[in-house]
Formats: C-alpha cells, structure tokens, sequence
C-alpha cells in the first residue's frame, strides 16, 4: 500500500462515508417510489381497460414542485431532469410508453422525446411527420413527438397542415436549445473539404457562418442532420452539421462547435397523442380556426381574446385546404381549454367561424 494510499485526509473520507450514506437512502427511496408506482398500476387496472398510465398535468405539477423545492448547488433545470428520469423509469414498471418521433435516430427530434418522456419510453423513428401522426392514430403507439416551430426559421409548416385532416390532440410541449456543430469522420480530410451536408434549417441556421469560413463550400440539403452525420462516414471530402446526438452516435469528431448565427436558437417540439389532458395550473391551448373570407374576419376572430383577456402567444396563417384563396388560423395562447373566461371566448369564436377546433390544452414546457 503506497504512502499516498494511507495518508488520505481525515475530512475526505468523513465526507465519503458520508456520500455512501446518502446514496444508500437515496437508493431506498426510489426504490419506495417504484413500489408506490406498481401500485398506482395495479388501482388503474382494476378501474378498466382504458387506464390512463402517463398523465401529463400530473408529471408538469411534480417536476415543477422538484423545481420549487430545489435549494442547490444544482439548479432547477438539472433537478428536474432527474426526477425526470426517476418518473420515467417508475413509469416503465407499470406500462412502457411508446413514443414516435420525427428520425432517423440522432436528430433534434429525438432528443426532444428523451428530454420530454425520459429514457425508458420505448422510442421509435420515422421517416416523416405524416408517419408520426399515422403512427398514433393508429394505436402502434402512445405519444408522437414533432418539431412545430423554430426561433430563427418560423413554423414547421407540414406539422400544422397535418393537424387539419386529424383528430388527435397536443399532449405537451417542450423546447430545445438548439447547438449545432460542424464534424467529420476519421477518413475525412479536413483541409480538403468540398461539401457540406445538413438539414435545409440547419444550413439557414449557420448561414453566416458558413459564409465566413466556407464561402466557396458546396452546402448539400439532406432530409436530416443525422443523415448528414451518416453520410460523411464514407466521404474523404465531406462534413456534416448536425448536434451532439448524432457525432456521438456515428463516432464524428466535432470540428467547430455551436456555428449557429444565434445564440439563442431554439425548437419547439408538440407531444401528439389522443387524451384530452386537465389542467395542470400552468397551461397553454392551441386552436384551428377557417374563417370566412369577408371583411373583419381576423378582427371577428381576435377580439373576443382581447376582451377576455388572454394572452395569445402565436398567431399563424396557413392556406385551407377546402378551397382556394381561404385560409386557416392557428393559434396559441395562455390558459386552460375549461376556465371560465377561455371557454367563453371559444365560444364567441366559434359562433363566427366557418370551423373551429381545440387542437388541446396542455402543459406549458417545464423543461
């Protein structure tokens, strides 16, 4: 045994004795937690069939109280990352969900799933955002997540076009920092980079810097980051943009990192699924509406919001698709569906619209 060895400070190894022992209860609580969520499976079963396992506005109220309660060193954000994580596996022990999301496997997309429902949610990639909301229409899974709008580059057109020919619901919503970072693989040569491969978002994302460190680079638009990263596994001459996910998951070296021209770059991703979700104490709504093509519409649609005093976060525009020169409003704004000054102004809307549906009520991203 070396000197070093026998000489460890006295007030070290109290506090190592000290850590063993909080791990130890730690370890028994959340094992008393799991025992607890077993028996909320066994109560759901016994009520019927159509149990609910996975409720959103329950999950929001505990994450937010771990938030609450925090009182450091760590912050709010990464205490209730792991509650997250605890909830997620607990959940798994009384049904495990299964989640569909935007792929292939490395992008923004399902990092926002694994942000949002943990990492023992079964997860499951798809090719586009019309097979996501097949896919849980359906029943093949639980919950589908998908990109709806960024900071920098607008709305996700094809997920809101999606929403008027389906039934289903927004669950939940959650927002991701976006990084994107320019990598290559082992064969690479880095001086000698001719292409560059990434998402048509990423590419408008990173214009600037790319045109101040590769002005004369070919910029190559790909159906996702992650097959970017895939592609220059086989290419001497080609590099990627894509995240964090996606160089570990294809073994990339990362040769400049966070090349967004905005620091504050952000996704917003909608959780789909077919539950109307109660009110978490803390929520937003989103709302399709057709109006009709005549003078005062949009004033018909927005006024009764102002006199009720709600908060719209977001007003969108997208063509109809029952005719030409019509259109259809998508709207977010705050507040729950069921109290009382927001189930009035749906109802003056809905008596001047051509058409109206509660996309749902849900809670605001915690995370």
């Amino acid at each position: 045994m070396s000197d070093e060895t026998t000489k460890v400070d006295p007030q070290l190894l109290a506090l190592r004795d000290r850590i063993d022992e909080i791990d130890g209860e730690i370890a028994q609580l959340i094992s008393e937690r799991a025992e607890c969520a077993l028996k909320v499976a066994e109560v759901k079963k016994a009520a019927g069939e159509d149990a609910l396992f996975y409720r959103p506005e329950r999950e929001a109220q505990v994450l937010r109280r771990a938030m609450e309660r925090n009182q450091g060193p760590l912050t709010d954000e990464e205490m209730a990352r792991l509650f997250r994580e605890i909830m997620s596996a607990c959940l798994a022990l009384e049904e495990p969900l299964k989640v569909a999301y935007l792929g292939p496997e490395g992008t923004f997309t399902q990092q926002a799933a694994l942000k949002h429902f943990g990492n023992s949610a079964q997860s499951r990639p798809l090719a586009a955002i019309d097979e996501v909301f097949r896919e849980v229409e359906a029943g093949a899974v639980n919950y589908g997540v998908v990109p709806v709008e960024n900071s920098t580059e607008g709305v996700i057109n094809h997920t809101l076009d999606n929403f008027m020919g389906s039934n289903l619901q927004i669950c939940g919503e959650v927002e991701l920092r976006i990084h994107h970072h320019l990598m290559i693989s082992d064969i690479t040569r880095a001086d000698s980079i001719t292409r560059i491969y990434s998402h048509a978002q990423s590419l408008a994302q990173c214009r600037k810097w790319l045109d101040s460190h590769y002005p004369n680079v070919e910029r190559v638009a790909v159906s996702s980051n992650a097959e970017a990263a895939r592609r220059v596994k086989s290419e001497w001459n080609a590099a990627a943009i894509a995240g964090d996910m996606a160089a570990d998951l294809y073994g990339l070296k990362i040769l400049a990192e966070k090349i967004e021209d905005r620091p504050d770059n952000s996704t917003r991703f909608l959780i789909i699924g077919s539950q109307a979700v109660p009110a978490s104490g803390d929520d937003k709504t989103s709302l399709m509406v057709s109006m009709r093509n005549e003078p005062g519409a949009l004033h018909d649609l927005l006024e009764p919001f102002r006199r009720h005093g709600i908060d719209l976060t977001r007003v969108e525009t997208r063509p109809s698709q029952s005719g030409n020169w019509t259109y259809v409003f998508f709207i977010d704004f705050k507040g729950h569906r069921d109290t009382d000054n927001i189930a009035a102004a749906l109802r003056e809307v809905s008596a001047c619209a051509a058409d109206m549906k509660v996309l749902g009520s849900y809670p605001r991203g915690v995370l």
